[in-house]
């Protein structure tokens, strides 16, 4: 036993921060909070206004942190890390964010009072009722005055509170900048001005954070899908309880136009089910006893009885928030260059506007008033907001959408990095193929239809006995055309590899491998150049029938892969380790550029690293279990048919839920217009505040127009131009 004592796990805490509405306000937050001694991380969301804190409680505690928060300005509120009622234990049912409520908050309310006494003021002094209220050494005071000195202060009270704490802490913050720009522009008497830019920047503010809103409803209302009560069967009754209290193994039951509570097994009945909230099919998918069904899906005809597979904190609909939640807190490469370039642009913008103030009047004889009025207009327009935005609120808007159409994409690095590959290889067996035996083509001798249906019905009994997947292929064929297993069975014996033979109604009946069936006899001579094996059955040593079996290629597959290369990708592979004579005939049915069979794992490992080589970060698809090591060495691992699936769940950086491609070519077009929106939003930014910062020493540029073209219109435009990710439509299989 080892004497070293090993250390024990650090203390984490969860803060909501109701106001933490932009990527400025987390950045002087996580900063003040980094400097506590025994936090070793935080992390925190403007779109969930919350902070992950770590921290070391031998050192720090939580209500210290709290308190730190609160020194700044901010309100903040302990929850635990998973959220949740503490009298119940279950998690909060969220409410979603609308913009009733974000126009008629506090701070909204703020707002308005600030607008309506500019709005007053400003009708005054049109109709000329200005009469003089005060006289000082310096200007006379009229009643208009005083109403604009009145708006800037009621304006700006949403910003004095929090820039003085971050002053004190030496943040430049948004909350200093714009403290600084209000009582400067009303200490030199520029009343109106003063007021303009308390109001506009206060509504500024409840634009971006209805914008944000918008973003953040989008996941909380994924929350909403799965109701939140059950009707589930105990002691010989249904009883509705919370659906958390479901139990894995109880039966609950679902009535035509209700929602699952969660993922389980059919046990009775027959209905159609719509999976689109989990999987983005558009039609409805038949359901019988025996089938999987998920959390937050709709019954829509019969009745269904349903033993609880997971509890509904673990459901796959649960599992999808999570990681939708935990995606937007892995930040894009651009997304950190921007909030780096945020931090030093920011204080130099600063010192430009204090050299703009200084300069002209400490080293020519500058008017004071003119030059500080366009040092505080240098300040507006250094207000970070519409830039460190302009990315997030694309990836949220991106991530959130590929959610609602079946898409589970891990992080905004994922989102971007699949708009820029050059090439994609795909897995072929369960992939581009359903990943199972059937029977493609049959020739069956015998002139009496009732001779060849009794050899069918024969062959059925020997192979119903057998567990391997082709002899289920060769049962359902039967099936499909309504022929049953019939004839009493003896002496059943089956030979790894070769097949299985048997006794049926006295006659010998062998089914398998053409040598081992019948040596000699060939198969079909139109079937030698087509994909798949052949399969022969004998009854008393002849030869019967000859079924050609293969693995059949997806409905679409060939158009899916078409539309991608259409969106920019240069070679489409195929990696498999199925036979070349197979493989090639798939790889020429879906139209790919190259075919690589007969590899080990290892091989397809070594093909996703030649082809970055020469192509940079490559896409690879494949099934999430035989494909790991390959997925896992691409720039972006794609995993198929994940609705259900822990493990491909867990190790996909993109799961499509549904298991098919038809998703593939709709995360392509989203991901290159979401790397489109997010160079959009940053040269617009960067763009509009060059150009204003270069007029302002010239006096082209005026307080208002910093703050209605400079902060709130650029604002507004990147968070519009953002949440239009939400509207790229995915086209169904």
């Amino acid at each position: 036993m080892s004497d070293v004592e090993s250390p024990e796990a650090p203390d984490r805490l969860r803060l909501t921060v109701p106001d933490m509405d932009c990527p400025s306000c987390l950045a002087t937050i996580s900063d003040r909070l980094r400097k506590v001694p025994g936090v070793s991380a935080v992390e925190g969301s403007p779109m969930r206004r919350e902070l992950d804190i770590v921290f070391d409680g031998r050192v720090a505690g939580a209500a210290g942190l709290r308190s730190e928060v609160e020194r700044l300005g901010y309100r903040a509120e302990s929850r635990e890390p998973e959220g949740g009622n503490e009298a119940t234990g279950r998690p909060a049912r969220p409410r979603v964010a609308t913009a009733y409520d974000t126009w008629t908050g506090g701070q909204a309310r703020i707002a308005y009072a600030s607008a309506a006494l500019f709005v007053v003021a400003g009708i005054l002094h049109l109709m000329g009722v200005a009469p003089r209220v005060v006289t000082t050494p310096f200007r006379d005071v009229f009643l208009t005055d005083l109403i604009f000195i009145g708006s800037a202060l009621v304006g700006g009270w949403n910003f004095f509170p929090k820039g003085w704490r971050a002053a004190r802490a030496l943040a430049l913050d948004m909350n200093f900048l714009m403290t600084v720009a209000i009582l400067g522009a009303v200490g030199i008497g520029e009343y109106a001005e003063g007021a303009a830019i308390a109001f506009l920047f206060a509504v500024a503010e409840l634009l971006e954070r209805y914008a944000v809103d918008r973003a953040r409803s989008s996941v909380e209302a994924l929350m909403l899908l799965a109701p939140e009560t059950a009707r589930v069967r105990r002691g010989g009754e249904e009883l509705t309880v919370p659906v958390d209290e479901l139990v894995p193994g109880e039966v609950f039951v679902v009535r035509p136009g209700e929602r699952l509570p969660t993922d389980g097994t059919v046990v009775e009945g027959h209905s159609a089910v719509d999976q689109s909230p989990v999987t983005g099919e558009s039609m409805p998918v038949e359901k019988a006893v025996g089938a999987t069904v998920y959390a937050g899906t709709i019954n829509r005809e019969g009745f269904l009885a349903v033993r609880v597979d997971k509890a509904a904190s673990d459901s796959t609909l649960a599992r999808i928030i999570r990681l939708v939640e935990e995606a937007e807190g892995r930040k894009t490469t651009t997304e950190r260059f921007v909030e780096r370039f945020a931090r030093v642009y920011t204080p130099v913008v600063t010192v430009m506007a204090i050299l703009t103030v200084a300069v002209p009047v400490l080293a020519f004889g500058g008017d004071f008033t003119v030059w500080f009025t366009r040092g505080l207009t240098l300040l507006v327009i250094a207000c970070p907001c519409a830039l460190v935005i302009s990315t997030p609120v694309a990836v949220v808007s991106g991530v959130t959408a590929a959610a609602r159409h079946g898409v589970l994409i891990k992080g905004g690095t994922y989102l971007e990095a699949f708009g820029q590959v050059r090439a994609v290889a795909l897995d072929k067996t369960g992939t581009v193929t359903f990943g199972r035996p059937e029977v493609v083509d049959v020739r069956v001798e015998g002139d009496e239809p009732g001779q060849a249906r009794a050899a069918l019905a024969r062959i059925a009994a020997v192979e119903v006995r057998s567990e391997h997947p082709v002899a289920r292929a060769l049962v359902e064929h039967a099936g499909s055309l309504g022929v049953r297993p019939a004839g009493a069975v003896e002496a059943f014996a089956a030979t790894p590899g070769r097949g299985a033979r048997a006794r049926v109604d006295g006659v010998d009946v062998v089914v398998g491998a053409p040598h081992f069936v019948a040596p000699g006899t060939a198969p079909p001579e139109e079937w030698v150049d087509l994909p798949g094996s052949v399969v022969a059955a004998s009854v008393d040593g002849v030869v019967v029938a000859w079924y050609r079996i293969a693995d059949r290629t997806r409905r679409s597959a060939a158009r899916h892969l078409a539309e991608l290369r259409a969106e920019g990708i240069e070679r489409l592979v195929m990696l498999t380790g199925d036979a070349a004579p197979t493989a090639e005939a798939v790889g020429r049915e879906l139209g790919v550029d190259e075919v690589r069979a007969e590899l080990l794992p290892e091989q397809k490992v070594e093909a996703v690293r030649e082809l970055t080589r020469t192509y940079g970060p490559v896409a690879m698809v494949g099934d999430g279990i035989n494909d790991a090591p390959a997925l896992a060495a691409a720039g972006v691992g794609i995993v198929m048919g994940a609705a259900g699936s822990d493990a491909a769940l867990e190790t996909a950086d993109i799961a499509l839920m549904g298991d098919d491609l038809s998703r593939l070519p709709y995360v392509r077009v989203l991901s290159r217009e979401a790397v489109r929106v997010i160079r959009v939003n940053i040269a617009l930014a960067l763009g509009v505040k060059a150009v204003l910062a270069i007029g302002v020493p010239l006096g082209a540029v005026s307080l208002i127009t910093a703050v209605l073209v400079g902060d709130m219109g650029v604002s507004l435009a990147v968070t519009l131009n953002a949440l239009r990710l939400a509207r790229v439509g995915a086209a169904d299989g």
